[in-house]
């Protein structure tokens, strides 16, 4: 794996797959390795995936201070990957709580981003994420899924604090389709996830949302917010108060998607983000 050093002297790693104009991928979990994000249901053939592996995940060196897990900390470690990378802009997607940082270095680098795609990004850095009766919600349009009534109770208790559950069983809630590549998507989560930075990630301390979005009201760059259709964190109307955050933001609802919408339907998925980013790119030509 290609490796470059970031301000603070951590070696952070990177995967490079497909061909093409680059796009930064930032990956969510929190703290979860780009592994789980494959090649994006196909958007690879397309596009060069420049799929980051956060401190402390995948390839990428754990901090000699662990306070840099937090997502304010770790800005700098992209634009560090953009002058790695030679590049004046970039294209950047981020998926789920990768959408903070993704936010955050375009709020802090703002002439350095040409096309911002967020994928399912619960509002965090906006203060205003997901709540439990959303993510409850979400959850019951799924009532009618044969793993719905064993799974459901173990959901709700979790979302109550009844600490961390069976992923094999609520697993379900996360996925469009609950099929095997879903339930080997899951199951390789924890393996693939940071456990020392996962708190700290989303420190609350390092969100000041009115700052946030006031310097976000001011990028001029084309942004898409793509939802999942029966996803809880966020339901679709949540996720749109991100695109809201933007001058000049398209939003869509992947039908029948839950969190990962590459996995529940690749082509789809890789269709509109590229189109997207193709659209995206000619008007900034013209």
């Amino acid at each position: 794996m290609p490796i470059f050093t970031a301000p603070d002297g951590t070696e952070l790693a990177y995967r490079v797959s497909g061909e093409g104009e680059p796009l930064v991928v930032l990956p969510g979990g929190p703290l979860r390795a780009s592994d789980y994000l494959g090649d994006l249901g196909g958007l690879a053939g397309c596009r060069s995936l420049i799929l980051l592996d956060l401190r402390g995940t995948g390839g990428s060196a754990p901090p000699a201070d662990p306070a840099t897990y937090r997502v304010d900390r770790q800005v700098d470690d992209v634009e560090a990957l953009r002058v790695h990378l030679g590049r004046e802009r970039i294209d950047v997607l981020a998926h789920s709580a990768g959408g903070s940082l993704a936010m955050l270095y375009a709020a802090r680098y703002p002439h350095r981003v040409s096309r911002l795609a967020l994928v399912t990004v619960n509002p965090w850095a906006l203060g205003r994420p997901a709540t439990v009766e959303e993510r409850l919600a979400a959850a019951r349009l799924r009532r009618r899924e044969p793993w719905f009534e064993q799974a459901f109770p173990a959901f709700e208790a979790w979302l109550g604090g009844g600490g961390e559950p069976d992923p094999a069983v609520v697993g379900a809630f996360f996925h469009g389709r609950w099929d095997e590549a879903a339930r080997a998507h899951e199951a390789a989560a924890d393996e693939q996830t940071c456990a020392e930075g996962e708190e700290r990630f989303l420190d609350p301390a390092a969100f000041d949302p009115p700052a946030l979005r006031t310097a976000l009201a001011e990028l001029t760059a084309p942004v898409l917010v793509l939802a999942g259709e029966l996803d809880g964190g966020p339901r679709p109307d949540r996720a749109r108060l991100v695109a809201d955050a933007f001058p000049n933001a398209e939003f869509a609802v992947q039908p029948g998607a839950g969190h990962y919408p590459w996995l529940d339907d690749p082509g789809g998925f890789a269709g509109r983000v590229g189109d997207f980013l193709e659209r995206a790119g000619r008007s900034s030509r013209v």
